[in-house]
């Protein structure tokens, strides 16, 4: 890969890392204030960051080279959190799953954009939350499959911290 090619991917890698760890910030602050629509928007910018991440490190077949050299560069492992892309679609996709739920759903119910920090007594799964977000435990549910988002940072974290040694002075 052409040395310049390789930095501009390493600052987009970068700055995609700084969105995500901005978005953090405002989501604790948010929580403190509570601004149900800024919790949402930091939840979507990090996913944002995340999956345009995930698409430099393992793009699609065409570019499977700079994928393969570039986490080899920033020493990434292959299944890195940031690899999964199911969770993310699920919120890039989001009309689509709307559409699925009417579609393929016999109950009405259909909930969404929940803020609950305190998980069923029962311990059931709710499939029909669509969105849920446990502030305290900083955990994003999708019907009954889940995503901690200090995980998905700390791997963010992780490669943008790779990243410091190719720095230019």
């Amino acid at each position: 890969m052409d040395g310049v090619l390789e930095m501009v991917y390493l600052g987009e890698i970068v700055l995609q890392s700084k969105i995500a760890k901005k978005a953090s910030d405002r989501l604790s602050v948010t929580y403190e204030n509570f601004d149900e629509i800024e919790i949402w928007s930091s939840i979507q910018s990090i996913l944002a960051a995340a999956g345009n991440l995930s698409k430099i490190l393992w793009p699609q077949k065409k570019h499977c080279a700079r994928g393969k050299h570039l986490r080899r560069l920033l020493n990434v492992d292959n299944d890195n959190l940031l690899s999964y892309r199911t969770f993310r679609n699920h919120f890039e996709h989001y009309d689509e799953r709307i559409s699925d739920w009417f579609s393929n759903q016999s109950s009405a119910v259909y909930r969404d954009l929940d803020i609950d920090p305190f998980p069923s007594t029962w311990k059931m799964v709710d499939r029909n939350k669509n969105g849920s977000y446990d502030p305290l435990a900083k955990v994003l549910t999708f019907r009954g499959k889940s995503l901690n988002l200090r995980e998905v940072l700390d791997a963010i974290g992780d490669i943008q911290l790779n990243c410091g040694s190719f720095r230019l002075t």
